[in-house]
């Protein structure tokens, strides 16, 4: 991944996402609203969108829907969405949000590593209330 662009009004949630995901090789952006993404998006076509459940104004399930709305209306490239569950029974909602990939917090480095290099790859990364993950192959 070259850039991922997260999503987020918590400080210190953006924080240990850039820590974990930000490298030499990989540029972390941020931004505070979910009504900021789709300008970003546009700008920078990032490999991997992250976004909170939770976002001041407009939350990552609704942010993710207006990514894919205009992706299927050709005024933005499709993204690859990894969504930021606050709780175990969000993973409704996530499966409403046309996400590629959910994780459930309180979220590791580890896990945060494989999911987002999964959903960047173009698979699945969705956890469960059990704890079990499911994936799946790239999409061609």
């Amino acid at each position: 991944m070259e850039y991922v662009l997260i999503a987020t009004d918590s400080d210190a949630l953006a924080e240990d996402l850039d820590a974990t995901l930000g490298d030499d090789r990989c540029e972390v952006g941020r931004v505070h609203s979910g009504a900021e993404v789709s300008e970003s998006v546009r700008t920078r076509q990032p490999d991997l969108v992250v976004l909170d459940l939770q976002i001041g104004n407009m939350g990552g399930m609704a942010t993710s829907l207006h990514l894919r709305n205009e992706a299927g209306g050709g005024r933005l490239a499709p993204q690859n969405i990894l969504l930021l569950l606050d709780r175990t029974a969000d993973v409704f909602l996530a499966r409403e949000s046309e996400a590629d990939g959910w994780m459930i917090k309180p979220i590791d480095s580890f896990r945060l590593r494989r999911a987002a290099q999964a959903v960047a790859e173009g698979r699945s990364w969705r956890e469960h209330a059990d704890g079990t993950i499911e994936t799946d192959e790239p999409v061609a």
